[in-house]
């Protein structure tokens, strides 16, 4: 039994133009849907975030580890280069046993010698030092009958009853290798 307050002027003409009773109920999906939106943006901004630190940390691991075989390749590459150098190669070779090679010859295509070809030199004697003994020469089963010594010059027992000290029997040395023939590359 209330009735509303009647408006007068510029009241009454923005009354009209909104409706009463239904405003309210119109707002609230609205409303609804502008908050979803912005938690669903607010949300997908945080896990773009996350994912970016995540990329950025990756990416600072690879940085890293690619200076660190860019450290071991160059210290390779020094090993390399310290490999082939001219002297390193003379001493390896001079290690291995190679001399220099004499003075070259060519064949022609028709089959005539060009140059006069030289012996390669003798390798220089090692110090003895450096030079492994020699091996002693295998035994036959001849060597191994034959006496050594002539029994008379065999010490006596001394008068303990003890053998004479004896050197021990030495294991025969196992046989030289044969060292590889070298053979010439054809064309050079």
């Amino acid at each position: 039994m209330s009735r509303k307050p009647e408006l007068k002027g510029r009241a009454a003409r923005l009354a009209r133009l909104l409706p009463a009773g239904r405003a309210q109920a119109a707002r609230t999906p609205f409303v609804l849907l502008v908050v979803v939106i912005l938690g669903g943006g607010l949300i997908g901004l945080l896990v773009l975030n996350s994912a970016l630190s995540e990329g950025s940390f990756k990416l600072a691991d690879l940085q890293k580890q690619t200076k660190n075989l860019t450290d071991q390749e160059q210290a390779l590459q020094r090993d390399i280069d310290a490999y082939s150098a001219p002297d390193a190669l003379q001493r390896r070779a001079r290690e291995l046993g190679m001399v220099p090679g004499g003075d070259p010859a060519f064949l022609g295509p028709d089959g005539t010698v060009k140059g006069v070809p030289g012996a390669a030199p003798s390798p220089a004697p090692e110090p003895a030092a450096l030079t492994a003994p020699a091996a002693p020469a295998p035994l036959t089963p001849a060597d191994a009958l034959a006496p050594t010594a002539p029994p008379s010059a065999l010490p006596s027992q001394p008068q303990g009853g003890l053998p004479p000290f004896a050197p021990a029997a030495v294991p025969p040395a196992p046989p030289a290798a044969p060292q590889p023939i070298p053979t010439p590359t054809p064309g050079r």
